[in-house]
């Protein structure tokens, strides 16, 4: 290159492959669905409880105030986007990339090409979630139905995918299956 042409300065992408195949590993997905869905459910309980122990105390302080108290409850929605955001950012970046809800059912959250997800991942990934199935409602399941790897929408938005912990996947591998 001479001197007086200019320099390429860029990004360079590397594509990396899907790290779960599901028709090679497809322990990896068995069940995933339907425990994701328990899972959840056990995570919204774990949420709402706090916050609904923070909106009793706020009635109590307004009442104790004479009504004065009930200011508080101004700051009780953004204290709970917090909360939730703290939740999924803290427990989907541990090491067992799960929510407490997912390591009850044995599900963690992994990158499209086999990473563990991080913090900002999981705080992102909650964020995306409540964004789509406010737009999206029925299209957020009915996507999990038609792809391979159950990915929900807001899933493939951010490049996620939710397999069988590792336990589950060696217990699903060494069960023995009847033949049909």
């Amino acid at each position: 290159m001479a001197d007086s042409e200019p320099k390429r300065i860029g990004l360079s992408v590397e594509v990396k492959p899907h790290a779960y195949d599901p028709a090679a590993n497809p322990e990896l997905f068995e069940g995933v669905l339907a425990r994701r869905l328990v899972a959840f459910i056990i995570d919204l309980i774990i949420l709402a409880l706090p916050v609904v122990f923070l909106a009793m105390f706020i009635f109590v302080v307004g009442i104790v105030t004479f009504g004065l108290g009930f200011v508080f409850y101004a700051l009780l929605t953004p204290a709970m986007v917090l909360w939730a955001l703290f939740y999924y950012g803290v427990t989907l970046g541990s090491r067992h990339s799960a929510t407490i809800g997912m390591r009850a059912m044995d599900i963690e959250m992994r990158t499209w090409y086999g990473a563990p997800a991080y913090s900002l991942l999981g705080a992102v990934h909650a964020i995306v979630f409540w964004i789509t199935v406010s737009v999206f409602t029925p299209l957020v399941l009915v996507v999990a139905l038609l792809n391979e790897r159950r990915r929900c929408l807001h899933d493939i938005l951010i490049g996620t995918v939710f397999i069988n912990n590792a336990q589950r996947t060696s217990m699903l591998r060494n069960s023995v299956r009847p033949s049909a």
